[in-house]
């Protein structure tokens, strides 16, 4: 397999397969896409390094669109990242999200949408970084590929080892609060990546706008898996 494009049609052909990821209907009216650009004055206007108002900017967000899960951010350029210096690089920010957000409550379980292997999972607990992170290995048509499960809580973490497998369907994490989630508000940070890169426990969910292109061709979208209607 040469680039995401592969994986991506693999994943198109397999659509039918999947089991949900979420204990979620991302499919209902009471979802909707949520938007995380420097165009989000609401965003503007809030202390994003205080928690509680980011999380209270997020509930009113939900709020105003009649809606209590946000979905989004598969290649969005947002500007929320800078309240990290942890996104800081020396040339450019990273403002380039890979993956797709759901916000939802904390303890939502998470699943696994395929048979896996644990292939790594760490916490990642800096200030805005992923907190307690899985990432599964998968196989499908003979290509391997990775998916990757972020802001869980800690308690995901207990009796993992890599090597370990669990079947399609099966719960593998609960959604993270915050402070232990990375500092977020409550969300899941899903990613798809066709490789690992020799890492373990991380990978970025975040790029630069140069590496578009790179991270693109690494990282196709994640709604191929999870078929949610309100995102492209």
């Amino acid at each position: 397999m040469d680039t995401t494009k592969s994986l991506s049609a693999i994943l198109n052909r397999h659509r039918h397969a999947f089991a949900p990821v979420l204990d979620a209907d991302l499919n209902a009216d009471a979802v909707c896409t949520l938007d995380f650009t420097a165009d989000n004055t609401r965003l503007q206007q809030t202390d994003l390094l205080d928690t509680d108002a980011f999380n209270d900017a997020v509930m009113q967000m939900l709020h105003d669109k009649k809606a209590s899960i946000g979905v989004g951010g598969y290649l969005e350029d947002r500007f929320i990242y800078r309240r990290s210096r942890h996104f800081d690089v020396a040339a450019e920010s990273r403002n380039l999200h890979l993956g797709v957000d759901v916000w939802l409550d904390a303890g939502t379980a998470v699943f696994t949408p395929l048979d896996a292997t644990v292939h790594s999972f760490q916490d990642n607990n800096n200030f805005g970084d992923y907190g307690p992170t899985i990432i599964l290995e998968h196989e499908l048509e003979g290509v391997t590929f990775y998916t990757l499960y972020g802001h869980l809580n800690r308690a995901s973490l207990e009796g993992l080892e890599p090597g370990k497998q669990f079947a399609k369907g099966k719960k593998i994490a609960e959604v993270g609060p915050y402070p232990e989630n990375g500092n977020w508000p409550p969300h899941l940070h899903f990613q798809v990546m066709c490789s690992m890169d020799d890492k373990y426990g991380d990978y970025p969910g975040v790029a630069t706008t140069a590496d578009k292109a790179k991270y693109e061709a690494l990282c196709p979208n994640p709604n191929l898996i999870l078929q949610c209607r309100h995102l492209p």
